[in-house]
C-alpha cells in the first residue's frame, strides 16, 4: 500500500546501504534515491545503483544539482585536497548544506509517493564531525517537513527516520551483515578510482576500515595500489 513506502537516501556507501536494508528489513516498499551532487567521482553512484538492485528497491532515482556550483568542499572543489590525516574540526571534506538539500529533495518525492517515511543513513558516532549528521539536526528538519508540505498540513506527514544515528561503524557493520548487506558492492573513499578502488587514506578509509576491524568482519574493500 502507498501508506508503507518509503525514500532512502542511497549514496552508495557503508552506511547507507545498511539503512537501506534495514528499511526492506521494516516490510517498508522502498524508493532509492541518490543524488549526483557534483561529487569528485562517479564510483559511489555505481554502487548505489548495484545496491538499490541488489537489496530491493522498488525504484531506483538519480537526480542531480550542482553542488560544485558553489564549491567549499574537498568533495565539490578538485582545488581542495582531501586530507589523509586527522585533522581538527569539521574537515574540509565537509559539503555545505548537503544533506538539508537531500533531504528536501526526498521530501518532495516522498510526497508525489505518498511515502510515510524518509530514512538516512546519517550517524552522530565514529563519523567526521558534520553538523548536518548530529541528532539535532535530524529532529529540525523532521520538524520543518511536518510544516514544508501539502501532504502534513492534510493531517499525513512523512517522518524522518535516522536508524544509524547512535551506532558505531562496529554494529552498523554487524547489523548489516546479519540482513545481508555485501559490502564488497559499496563505495565510501572520497577520492575512489573510476572503478571504486579506496585510496585507504582519506578519513572516509580509515573509519570504515577500523570498523570492519572491530566486528570481527572480513573488509573486503578493494584498495588502490599504494
Amino acid at each position: 500500500m502507498a501508506s508503507h513506502r518509503a525514500v532512502v537516501l542511497v549514496s552508495g556507501g557503508l552506511d547507507s546501504a545498511t539503512t537501506l536494508a534495514i528499511a526492506r528489513s521494516q516490510s517498508y516498499e522502498c524508493y532509492a534515491l541518490s543524488v549526483d551532487y557534483g561529487q569528485r567521482h562517479a564510483a559511489e553512484l555505481d554502487a548505489a545503483m548495484r545496491i538499490a538492485a541488489v537489496l530491493g528497491a522498488r525504484e531506483h532515482r538519480i537526480m542531480r544539482i550542482d553542488l560544485a556550483g558553489i564549491g567549499g568542499s574537498a568533495l565539490t572543489d578538485s582545488s581542495i585536497a582531501v586530507p589523509e590525516q586527522p585533522t581538527a574540526g569539521i574537515p574540509v571534506t565537509y559539503v555545505p548544506a548537503r544533506n538539508t538539500l537531500l533531504l528536501a529533495l526526498a521530501l518532495g518525492w516522498a510526497e508525489v509517493l505518498k511515502a510515510e517515511v524518509i530514512f538516512i543513513g546519517v550517524t552522530a558516532v565514529d563519523f567526521s564531525g558534520y553538523p548536518d549528521c548530529r541528532p539535532a539536526f535530524i529532529e529540525a528538519f523532521a520538524h520543518l517537513a511536518a510544516l514544508a508540505t501539502k501532504a502534513s498540513v492534510e493531517g499525513h506527514p512523512c517522518r524522518i527516520q535516522a536508524p544509524l544515528i547512535s551506532w558505531s561503524k562496529q554494529r552498523i557493520i554487524r547489523e548489516g551483515v546479519a540482513l545481508g548487506v555485501d559490502y564488497a558492492l559499496t563505495v565510501s573513499c572520497y577520492q575512489a578510482d573510476d572503478l571504486g578502488a579506496a585510496c585507504g587514506r582519506c578519513d572516509s578509509c580509515r573509519l570504515r576500515r577500523a570498523g570492519f576491524e572491530a566486528a570481527g568482519v572480513p573488509d573486503p574493500t578493494v584498495y588502490q595500489s599504494l
